[in-house]
């Protein structure tokens, strides 16, 4: 028994140094290469045995299949070692930035630095100028450019998940009661606003990525001859070129419907970037360097223009100097200025004849003058779309110490800059096409046309004896021209609209950004 459980041993080790390794692919025709190996312990085995007969075949390693890792592992361990030096990069580039946002721009950590609200406010602008500074034609963003933006403005945006306020919370106790606690949520104005501002930004990228396909304009090259450049005052932004006999029907159609997209983007972006200077508090410093009242601030001649019984906004401004931008930012200012001292007039609670703000007129007058000057304010961001931002406004960014409030006015303003940027170039393709098919004098000439020779029976359709009127239409066709645009003004003008419809026109100032 013990004869034959050693036998039994020395068969298993047998077959446990028996090995074959096989590689054959028949596929790819490569040559079959195997590595045996035969042994027996017993030295007692028999000379005719199989096992030894069969010969012991080793492989050189330099001859034999390769063991290193195939091509796909290396490549994936090349991407992920790619991605960890981005990884590593990423947090490099975001301890500089926010170690400027916590030394308020100061390097040197003496405590001279700005606020941690205009520190952010300008981190997001000069963001948003180095990656939308050169978009200066209607065509997609380049892939890094736009990878680079969605990153960091995720980072600095990620600063008003922590701006927070309290809430009131029902808890349930375990005894089956409710108590009321109170729980930090994000606040009001930017758990609204932000996400409204993400999609008009996605919006916007979302808008340039539809000209990628696009080949019926194109642009002038820098290096071409200046009979091809522009010679306005935008001699820096590339000529647009279109086809010798226009652009097509779909085109213009394509054209025309990504602006209407962007000028309702501009019209978000204006509106939530007004509502938040209008909520930031007026500096003390701003406050000092007024005048005592309207009259000095606006001068005695623009001061009696405004409060004149019968007061027309587009007479007043006829009257103004506004020859250079310089000009009509100083009547901005000076305009600003009135308004404000007529609002803190009318919330004054002294009226003595010594406070600096008393005065001889009513708080019903106040309140009127203080209308009429808005109202030319309005008209002003109508006609000059591209003044630079006020000194109200730019003292109130300078001054405001309210981080979320920064966020916002910052995020909407280069959006409404790059909306305004867009709506630009959209337009200066439009306005190629235009001059290429002289369309623009045609139809002109065809609505003065419309008002000055159809009758309402020919607009409705009516079918009556022309007879009796041919009089009256050969009258019209002899009257001036310039009645003809008096009366096409007129039915212009007498349509009212209200102040989101005006509000609607108003296009971003670009100096201001």
């Amino acid at each position: 028994m013990v004869r034959a459980s050693e036998q039994e041993q020395d068969s298993y080790r047998s077959r446990l140094f028996n090995f074959k390794w096989r590689n054959n692919d028949n596929n790819t025709g490569k040559h079959a290469k195997s590595l045996s190996v035969e042994t027996d312990l017993d030295e007692a085995a028999t000379p005719g045995s199989p096992e030894v007969d069969q010969p012991l075949t080793i492989i050189h390693p330099n001859k034999g299949p390769s063991l290193s890792r195939s091509a796909a592992n290396e490549a994936a361990l090349a991407a992920a070692q790619a991605r960890e030096k981005q990884l590593l990069a990423d947090i490099e580039n975001m301890k500089e930035r926010f170690s400027k946002l916590l030394l308020g721009e100061d390097n040197s950590g003496g405590g001279k630095g700005v606020s941690s609200a205009l520190a952010l406010s300008n981190a997001i602008t000069n963001l948003a100028a180095s990656v939308f500074g050169e978009q200066r034609r209607l065509e997609p963003m380049p892939a890094e450019r736009r990878a680079r933006w969605r990153k960091e403005i995720d980072w600095l945006l990620s600063v008003t998940d922590y701006v927070v306020e309290f809430a009131p919370s029902q808890q349930k106790n375990k005894d089956g009661t409710n108590m009321e606690i109170m729980t930090t949520r994000q606040r009001t104005d930017l758990h609204m606003n932000i996400p409204a501002l993400r999609k008009l930004d996605a919006m916007l990228i979302d808008c340039l990525e539809n000209f990628k396909d696009q080949s019926e304009f194109s642009y002038v090259a820098k290096d071409s001859s200046d009979a091809d450049k522009r010679n306005d005052d935008k001699w820096w932004i590339p000529t647009v070129k279109v086809p010798p006999d226009g652009l097509s029907d779909g085109s213009r159609r394509f054209l025309q419907y990504q602006k209407d997209c962007v000028n309702q983007v501009l019209k978000a972006a204006m509106a939530i970037n007004a509502q938040v200077l209008f909520e930031m508090e007026i500096p003390e410093s701003y406050i000092d360097s007024l005048p005592k009242n309207g009259r000095a601030s606006l001068g005695d001649q623009m001061y009696k223009n405004i409060t004149v019984d019968l007061f027309d906004p587009d007479q007043f401004l006829s009257t103004m100097d506004m020859t250079s931008e310089h000009k009509i930012v100083d009547l901005k200012n000076r305009i600003e200025a009135s308004i404000v001292i007529w609002k803190r007039k009318m919330v004054q609670k002294d009226t003595k004849s010594t406070a600096p703000w008393a005065s001889g007129v009513s708080l019903e007058k106040r309140e009127v003058f203080e209308e009429r000057a808005e109202t030319i304010l309005l008209i002003l961001k109508q006609r000059y779309p591209g003044i630079s931002q006020s000194s109200l406004d730019i003292s109130k960014i300078q001054f405001n110490i309210d981080v979320g409030q920064a966020v916002l006015e910052s995020y909407s303003r280069i959006l409404e800059s790059l909306a305004y940027t867009v709506l630009s170039r959209i337009d200066d393709v439009l306005q190629a096409d235009r001059a290429v098919n002289n369309r623009s004098s045609s139809v002109e000439s065809e609505e003065v046309t419309f008002v000055g020779n159809m009758t309402l029976s020919d607009f409705m359709g009516w079918d009556f004896d022309q007879a009796g009127n041919n009089a009256e239409l050969d009258s019209k066709k002899d009257t001036s021209d310039d009645f003809l645009v008096k009366e096409k003004l007129s039915v212009v003008t007498t349509k009212k609209t209200s102040y989101l419809e005006t509000l609607g026109g108003v296009k971003s100032p670009t100096a201001r950004h």
